[in-house]
C-alpha cells in the first residue's frame, strides 16, 4: 500500500514512518527493520515543510527503496495534491502542536489545524485516497466531567488547539459520509518519547540543567494527566486504523494511569541526581486553556488486543538518555 505520511519529519510523524516500514504487509510475513521485496512493509511518502520537524529523524527511514520525502506545507495544494497520487491511505499529523501557545495566537492553531485538515482532506478526495487518518487529542474533552473519559462524553474543548483538532474531526467525519473516504481520528493523550520537541519533560530536563537546585513550574504541580510512550502509541493507531470499521470512528490512545506534574518532575530529578526546590507559578490551571485532570477511557482500543509495553518510568529514562545524546 502507498501511505502518505504529513508531518513525517516530526516527532510522533518520524516514528509512524518507520513503524509502517517495517510492518508486514501480511500476517505471516516478518518485521523489518526496514525489508525490502513483497512481503516487506509499505510504500511511505513522507510530507513535511520542515518547520518544525527535522531530516535527521527520517534518517532511518531514508535508507529504506520504499521512502520518499517530499519537502512541502500542507496550505500549499499546488505541492500537496501531485503529492497525493497513487495513495491509499493519509496519515495527517502536519499540524501546529501548542496548546498554550494557541490562546497567544489562535489564527495559527486554526489555520493549521483546521484549514490545513481540510487541505488534505481535499487532496485525498481529488486523488482519490480511500483512508484517512487524523491524530487528534484528548483537548476535545475539555474538563471531562467523566473519568476515565470515554470516546462518547460529551465533546466540549476550553483550549483552542483542542478546538482546532474537534473541527478537524468533523470534517474528517464529513467527508467519510459524503465521499466514502475511511476516516479515524487517534485522540491521543500526552505522547512522549524520542525526537519530542516540546513538553513538561522536556522542559524539566533543561531547566534543570541550567539549575538543579531550583524548578520552575506552571501552575500548582496537582495537575494530574495520562502520559504515553511513543512506540506505544504507534502500535495503537495502526491497530485502530487496521480493524476500524466504521465510515468514521474515533478511538482513545492512552494509558491506564496519571501522573501529577510534581510527581513527574521529582522522577526526572532523581534520574537527574538533582534535589531542586519546586517553585509553583499558578493554579490550577497551568496555562489558558489547560486542563488540570486527563485520563482517557483506553477500554476500545484495548478490546483489539492493544496493551502498552513500556513502563511510565522506563519510558522517562529512555526520553532523558536521548535528551543527553542529542
Amino acid at each position: 500500500m502507498k501511505i502518505l505520511v504529513t508531518g513525517a519529519a516530526g516527532f510522533i510523524g518520524s516514528h509512524l514512518v518507520e513503524a509502517l516500514l517495517a510492518r508486514p504487509l501480511s500476517a505471516g510475513a516478518e518485521r523489518g527493520p526496514f525489508p525490502e521485496g513483497k512481503e516487506g512493509g509499505h510504500e511511505v511518502v513522507g510530507y513535511d515543510n520542515l518547520c518544525s520537524g527535522r531530516m535527521e529523524n527520517l534518517a532511518d527511514a531514508s535508507r529504506s527503496k520504499r521512502f520518499s520525502f517530499i519537502k512541502g506545507d500542507i496550505l500549499d495544494p499546488s505541492k500537496l495534491v501531485p503529492a497525493c497520487k497513487g495513495v491509499e491511505r493519509i496519515y495527517h499529523l502536519a499540524a501546529d502542536p501548542l496548546v498554550k501557545e494557541s490562546a497567544e495566537n489562535p489564527a495559527n492553531s486554526f489555520e493549521q489545524n483546521v484549514v490545513g485538515t481540510f487541505r488534505v482532506l481535499e487532496a485525498a478526495r481529488l486523488k482519490g485516497a480511500k483512508s484517512f487518518v487524523l491524530t487528534s487529542s484528548s483537548t476535545v474533552y475539555g474538563d471531562a466531567k467523566e473519568i476515565p473519559t470515554p470516546e462518547t462524553a460529551p465533546l466540549e474543548p476550553v483550549s483552542n488547539y483542542g478546538a482546532s483538532k474537534l473541527a478537524g474531526e468533523h470534517y474528517c467525519a464529513a467527508y467519510a459520509h459524503t465521499y466514502g473516504i475511511r476516516a479515524t481520528a487517534v485522540r491521543y493523550a500526552n505522547i512522549f518519547g524520542e525526537r519530542s520537541g516540546h513538553g513538561v519533560m522536556r522542559d524539566f530536563y533543561f531547566k534543570l540543567k541550567r539549575n538543579p537546585k531550583e524548578l520552575e513550574i506552571l501552575g500548582n504541580g496537582k495537575q494530574d494527566k495520562s502520559y504515553l510512550y511513543v512506540e506505544d502509541a504507534i502500535e495503537a493507531t495502526l491497530l485502530a486504523v487496521e480493524r476500524q470499521k466504521l465510515a468514521f470512528d474515533a478511538f482513545n490512545i492512552g494509558s491506564r494511569e496519571k501522573h501529577k506534574v510534581d510527581e513527574i518532575a521529582l522522577l526526572i530529578a532523581g534520574i537527574m541526581r538533582a534535589k531542586p526546590k519546586l517553585a509553583h507559578g499558578g493554579g490550577a490551571r497551568g496555562w489558558a486553556g489547560d486542563v488540570p485532570i486527563m485520563l482517557l477511557s483506553t477500554k476500545k482500543i484495548e478490546r483489539l488486543g492493544w496493551r502498552p509495553k513500556v513502563k511510565f518510568e522506563d519510558g522517562v529514562k529512555r526520553y532523558l538518555d536521548w535528551l543527553a545524546a542529542n
